[in-house]
């Protein structure tokens, strides 16, 4: 399991520097990602500092589906009504660059298969 870092996800969970919030409780926040792949591309992050997904545990259970759900939440509240896609990266060969546990929400355009 890797010990979570300061990264700049913890940064804006602080408010240290500046995000464009789109949904804020007391476990997770969702913002505009500065690099968007998608006409909407937002991060969900839990407030609980998980380094990627596979260091997830069983007492982070509830945290999991609280991360899901508000992906849900947050793609129903910007009007993701045809659809989304959910993606979490996990290591560097899967493409993570944020050594803190984050989903995305893909979505405004039609996504292909595979992904890549």
């Amino acid at each position: 399991m890797s010990e979570p870092t300061e990264t700049i996800f913890s940064k804006i969970i602080r408010k240290e520097i500046p995000a464009e919030i789109v949904y804020e409780d007391n476990l997770a926040l969702a913002f505009k990602d500065v690099n968007p792949q998608a006409p909407v591309h937002i991060l969900v992050i839990p407030k609980q500092a998980i380094a990627k997904l596979s260091d997830a545990e069983a007492p982070d259970h509830a945290l999991m589906g609280h991360l899901l759900l508000t992906a849900k939440r947050v793609a129903e509240q910007v009007g993701l009504t045809n659809g989304y896609r959910l993606v979490i990266n996990t290591g560097a060969d899967g493409g993570q660059t944020v050594d803190h546990l984050h989903l995305h929400i893909l979505g405004g355009r039609s996504m292909g298969w595979p992904p890549g």
